[in-house]
């Protein structure tokens, strides 16, 4: 599994996003805002957010006021879950047939794999909104348009 970090961090990135930017409401969160405050382009991301949706860990909901949300609690979500959604089958390793790789290599890489998947099923997404509180990060208070003259 070892982490393609681009998908996985992406993945992790936005099921942080919209745990935050939802907030305990279950708000929806915009697709194209969740990119934007990534930096990235939301064709780019397009896949991670079906991977997560395909897996139930977004839900989507369609149309002009549409978006997204937690398809769980953030205690439920755990890291694990999140990375093993958007990993691709071209994630494998290769079939390294020498005699170092063999005996050497190929266990070592096994033993981190392990410890890699270890780590992130301990960790959830509640644990990474305490983390951002922790750091002082407050989700922006949103006030609603008042067209009073």
């Amino acid at each position: 599994m070892l982490l393609r970090r681009d998908r996985a961090l992406t993945g992790i990135a936005i099921m942080l996003d919209v745990a935050f930017h939802a907030g305990r409401t279950g708000e929806l969160v915009g697709g194209a805002e969740i990119a934007e405050r990534l930096g990235a382009a939301r064709r780019g991301i397009e896949p991670v957010f079906q991977g997560l949706s395909r897996a139930g860990l977004l839900e989507s909901v369609r149309g002009p006021r549409g978006g997204y949300r937690l398809g769980r609690r953030p205690r439920d979500l755990r890291l694990s879950d999140i990375v093993a959604s958007v990993q691709e089958d071209a994630d494998a390793p290769p079939d390294l047939t020498g005699r170092l790789q063999t005996a050497v290599l190929a266990p070592f890489w096994h033993e981190l794999d392990v410890e890699l998947r270890s780590q992130l099923a301990s960790i959830t997404i509640e644990d990474l909104l305490r983390r951002a509180q922790a750091a002082g990060i407050r989700r922006a208070i949103v006030e609603p348009l008042n067209f009073a003259i």
